[in-house]
């Protein structure tokens, strides 16, 4: 005898119970298969890297729309030096290899194009990502080229507040190496992921470099390797 407690349908093979079409699983009806819970999509690391990379595309083409071509008495052999200046893409940084990874290309691709465009006058425009992001030494690059005409405000501006809208702290001033300049680094919170943030500006470029799951600190102790690197006057 079926038992009076569970709902019977007509057609049922055996006399088993079947539920209703678009029921959910229950217990009530033997047999019937429960779907396993779907396990919740694990958060892109990368994408967090490409809202980085649109706020430092943005800071950048803030800033560069500073640049200018003038001759100053005072200044003229740096303006010839600033013409002078270009930023080239090396195959490695700071010990790093260039990532080849198809969905960083693009991102880098798409900052060094974003940057030529918005900063007509500029004489060269870089973007580009070293290291691997699952061994968390991850570097990004990005930067134009052009003569400066306040290379001072160009850095007070990337730098000052949270210009980037990257948490930045503990910014400090470091040395800008002999090429001249001025540069500051910072700690800063990059969507969840730590890192330490690098700009430095001269009368020839603006450049800002990022090294992700790192410090200020960290990242401020290379910056003289990575402008040796990236920086050079024709």
């Amino acid at each position: 005898m079926s038992d009076p407690s569970v709902p019977q349908y007509p057609g049922a093979p055996g006399g088993q119970p079947v539920p209703p079409a678009g029921a959910a699983p229950d217990p009530a009806y033997p047999g019937q298969p429960v779907a396993p819970m779907a396990a919740p999509p694990k958060k892109s690391k990368a994408g967090k890297i490409i809202l980085i990379v649109l706020a430092v595309v943005l800071l950048l083409c803030i800033g560069g729309s500073a640049i200018t071509y003038f001759a100053v008495r005072d200044t003229v052999g740096e303006v010839i030096e600033a013409t002078q200046t270009r930023l080239v893409t090396p195959d490695t940084i700071a010990g790093r290899d260039l990532n080849a990874d198809p969905e960083f290309q693009s991102l880098a691709e798409e900052m060094g194009a974003g940057l030529a465009a918005d900063v007509p006058e500029s004489t060269s425009s870089i973007g580009a990502f070293y290291g691997d992001i699952e061994q968390e030494n991850l570097v990004m690059i990005a930067g134009v080229s052009g003569v400066m005409a306040d290379p001072e405000q160009e850095l007070a501006d990337a730098t000052e507040g949270d210009a980037m809208g990257l948490g930045m702290t503990n910014i400090t001033d470091v040395d800008a190496g002999p090429k001249g300049g001025t540069a500051r680094c910072g700690d800063a919170d990059l969507e969840g992921i730590p890192g330490g943030v690098c700009v430095w500006s001269s009368r020839g470029a603006l450049v800002l470099y990022v090294f992700y799951f790192s410090t200020g600190a960290e990242a401020g102790a290379a910056l003289v390797e990575i402008r040796d690197a990236v920086e050079q006057t024709s």
